[in-house]
């Protein structure tokens, strides 16, 4: 009778133990779920932050760099050249063409543009009658109350429409931005984008 008895004490401190065991192993894993969630947690918010600041960088980037953009009018006759940033304010411009098209650089002051009557005459000479001309610009501009230049390589698209008993009229079609930051001679840089004029061909 007594070992019986002790046989069953035994079993049931047996069976105790191991539902501790169990709730142990659930608190742990528990434990181990929780310490993770955070952890992910964590990691999600750090990506985050990398991000948004990745963000602000390239915004800031962006805010300080100066790209134009072209405004067709007058069924081609003109370009309206504008920055592609509201808040950068164009005050003068100076446009290197390639010598052959023009000699003489062009010139405007607190209105942007680039006419096709500067470039029509040149254009006819050549053999092209569709393409892209290289053009240096070089921009001065305010930007939060400072001054500032930009000098840089773009390329225009152009049209020589033929007319009966005319010349070819010229009209422009857009602007492209090519590179940034010219240094040295602008007719120069002009003059070798366009010695690969049969590359500009559309």
């Amino acid at each position: 009778m007594k070992d019986n008895f002790l046989n069953r004490l035994r079993l049931r401190w047996l069976t105790l133990a191991e539902i501790v065991g169990v709730a142990a192993l659930l608190i742990a894993g528990l434990g181990y779920w929780d310490s993770h969630r955070e952890r992910t947690q964590e990691d999600r918010e750090r990506a985050a932050a990398r991000a948004e600041r990745q963000a602000e960088a390239k915004a800031q980037v962006l805010k300080a760099s100066f790209l134009m953009i072209a405004e067709p009018e007058e069924d081609g006759a003109r370009l309206r050249l504008a920055s592609a940033n509201p808040d950068q304010v164009i005050q003068t411009q100076t446009l290197w063409f390639p010598a052959q098209i023009r000699r003489a650089p062009a010139e405007t002051t607190g209105n942007p543009r680039l006419q096709s009557e500067w470039l029509e005459s040149g254009l006819r000479k050549t053999d092209l009658r569709r393409g892209r001309l290289p053009v240096v610009v070089q921009t001065v501009y305010v930007a939060d109350g400072q001054t500032r230049t930009d000098r840089a390589l773009y390329f225009v698209g152009f049209n020589l429409k033929s007319r009966l008993l005319r010349p070819a009229r010229l009209e422009l079609e857009g602007l492209s931005l090519s590179r940034r930051d010219v240094a040295g001679d602008p007719q120069a840089a002009a003059d070798e984008a366009w010695a690969v004029k049969p590359a500009l061909r559309k």
